[in-house]
C-alpha cells in the first residue's frame, strides 16, 4: 500500500463496533452512533438519523417538501448540499481529486469509496455468502438481488416490481419522460448518467476509455471492464448458486440461473 493511500485509511480511524463503518473525527463517529441507537426516529417509516437536522431533513421525504431547485434543469431537492452536488453535473467541476491516481470526483463520498481501490479495503461483508463489498449499498444491492425474492418497490404507472428503490427511480424516467444529466457541449439530454458519459465519450472524445488488456475491448467505466474480466478468468466467478455449485460471473445470470430451481 503506498504512503499517501495508507495515510488516506489512517484519516478514518474512528470505526463503528456495531457496522464497521470509520469516520474522521469522534464527533461524526459519535452522531454516526445516534442511528443504532434510535434516538432521532422517524415517525413515519421507522428510520433512525443521525441528529434532529436529518431528521428534520428527512421528513420532507414524506411532506414531498424539496426547496433548493437546481438553475439549469429544475431538478429540486431536500438539501442545499445535494442541490450544489446536483450542479457539478452541470458544470464539469471534480473538486475532490485522489492523491494516488489525480482521478477527480464531484463528491467527497465518490473519492472516499474510490480510495479503496488503492487500499484494497472491502469493510462490508455479506453474512449469507461472504462476500465483500467496498460500498454498504453493493452490500445491500447484492443481498436483495441474489438472498431475497423481495421486490417491495413497484411502478406506479405500469405495475413493475424491483428489489432496490434506485432501479424502480431510473424505470419510473420511462414514463415521465425525465432526463434530468445534459451535455455541457451540446442540447442532448440523458436518463442516466451512464448515457450522459457514454455521449460524451463518442461524441466529443471528453473522458477516458477503459480497454481490456487481453482483448483490448472498450468500456465506458471501470465497472463495466471488471465485469468483463471475469470472462477471461474461469475460476473467478463471484456468484454462486444457494441450490447448486454453479457458479457465474454476473449477478444478472445467477438471477436468471435461478429460474431453472
Amino acid at each position: 500500500m503506498s504512503q499517501t493511500a495508507r495515510r488516506h485509511t489512517e484519516e478514518n480511524m474512528y470505526s463503528c463496533t456495531q457496522c464497521q463503518k470509520r469516520f474522521s473525527s469522534r464527533s461524526v463517529l459519535s452522531e454516526h452512533k445516534n442511528i443504532h441507537r434510535g434516538k432521532y426516529k422517524c415517525t413515519e417509516c421507522g428510520k433512525c438519523c443521525g441528529s434532529s437536522r436529518d431528521l428534520a431533513t428527512h421528513r420532507r421525504s414524506h411532506s414531498g417538501e424539496k426547496p433548493f431547485e437546481c438553475t439549469v434543469c429544475t431538478k429540486r431537492f431536500t438539501q442545499v448540499g445535494h442541490l450544489v452536488a446536483h450542479s457539478r453535473i452541470h458544470s464539469g467541476e471534480k473538486p475532490y481529486k485522489c492523491h494516488v491516481c489525480d482521478k477527480a470526483f464531484s463528491r467527497s463520498g465518490v473519492l472516499n469509496t474510490h480510495m479503496r481501490v488503492h487500499t484494497g479495503d472491502k469493510p462490508y461483508k455479506c453474512s449469507l455468502c461472504n462476500q465483500c463489498f467496498s460500498q454498504r449499498s453493493n452490500l445491500q444491492q447484492h443481498e436483495r438481488r441474489i438472498h431475497s425474492n423481495r421486490r417491495p418497490y413497484h411502478c406506479p404507472y405500469c405495475g413493475k416490481l424491483f428489489t432496490i428503490k434506485i432501479e424502480l427511480k431510473y424505470h419510473i424516467r420511462i414514463h415521465t419522460d425525465t432526463k434530468p444529466y445534459s451535455c455541457r457541449h451540446c442540447s442532448d439530454c440523458f436518463t442516466t448518467l451512464y448515457q450522459l458519459k457514454r455521449h460524451l465519450l463518442k461524441s466529443h472524445n471528453e473522458g477516458t476509455w477503459f480497454t481490456c488488456d487481453i482483448c483490448q475491448q472498450q468500456f465506458i467505466t471501470r465497472s463495466n471492464l471488471k465485469k468483463h474480466s471475469l470472462r477471461h478468468h474461469e475460476d473467478v466467478k463471484p456468484y454462486v448458486c444457494s441450490e447448486c455449485p454453479k457458479r457465474f460471473c454476473k449477478a444478472t445470470e445467477l438471477r436468471s440461473h435461478h429460474l431453472v430451481h
